[in-house]
């Protein structure tokens, strides 16, 4: 199980939803690495609200300002990551699916300048919904097999590769994420599975050139051992960086025509 520090911020997430949402709120369901393969030390706690209605501006305001104070990114605080989908938007499954409110910790200065969630298209819910079912871990409410239809592997491919020129525009920035990112996509074209990062990473070192492995090789290193801030690459490995990435590219890209 989880340590106390990692319970208390889902039991504070939990019930910031559930005195947002009131008689509204259908379930809460982990999802991510916490139900995949177990949490890194830079994981997200990944939380998925379904609800029977769109929230007011008012409902935003004070979720808002509540997963400021429990999400955080040091030793004893993780960042959290809630996304809230009204049941009827998800259900029947159609893609893209529309997502009504999503805070994460690389939104925070936006919020912090006065934004507020607003809903909107958001193809990763189809990624979101896969694993919150595979993972059957609901922290309020019925099982998700109740409340969620599962997702066809043809949407699971349309939104893995959707959201890949925004990856692109971060590796400099954000390169362990990116690369780890860019390896599960390829994984999940290839087998239909969403595999934890580390595991996909396995995966997809096995099929790789020697001469593209180093990169992802300390991606997963970084992952399985330090935070974020802690992390350093070599200038050799910068150098490797890009074209370890246009390599996978290519290789998701054969992919996709296969499977279209």
């Amino acid at each position: 199980m989880y340590d106390t520090d990692v319970m208390d911020q889902l039991e504070r997430t939990v019930d910031a939803v559930r005195a947002t949402l009131g008689p509204e709120l259908v379930g809460t369901y982990l999802h991510g690495s916490a139900v995949l393969g177990g949490l890194a030390p830079a994981s997200d706690l990944d939380v998925l609200a379904v609800t029977r209605r769109s929230l007011g501006d008012r409902q935003r305001r004070s979720l808002l300002r509540a997963l400021l104070e429990i999400s955080g990114l040091t030793s004893t605080v993780r960042p959290v990551e809630l996304t809230v989908v009204v049941q009827s938007e998800v259900r029947p499954w159609r893609f893209p699916p529309a997502g009504d409110f999503l805070y994460g910790e690389w939104l925070r200065e936006e919020y912090e300048a006065g934004g507020i969630p607003q809903p909107g298209p958001m193809p990763d819910l189809a990624l979101v919904i896969t694993m919150a079912l595979a993972g059957d871990r609901p922290l309020a409410g019925p099982r998700p097999a109740e409340v969620l239809d599962p997702v066809p592997h043809a949407d699971l491919v349309r939104a893995s590769v959707a959201g890949i020129p925004e990856l692109l525009a971060e590796l400099d920035e954000d390169t362990r994420n990116v690369v780890l990112t860019l390896a599960r996509i390829w994984t999940t074209l290839d087998t239909g599975e969403i595999k934890p990062k580390d595991a996909a990473a396995d995966w997809a070192l096995a099929r790789l050139p020697p001469q593209h492995r180093p990169v992802l090789e300390h991606a997963r290193n970084l992952y399985l051992t330090c935070r974020y801030q802690d992390e350093v690459w070599s200038d050799e490995l910068k150098a490797q960086i890009r074209p370890h990435a246009e390599d996978v590219l290519t290789r998701i890209n054969d992919l996709r025509r296969r499977q279209e």
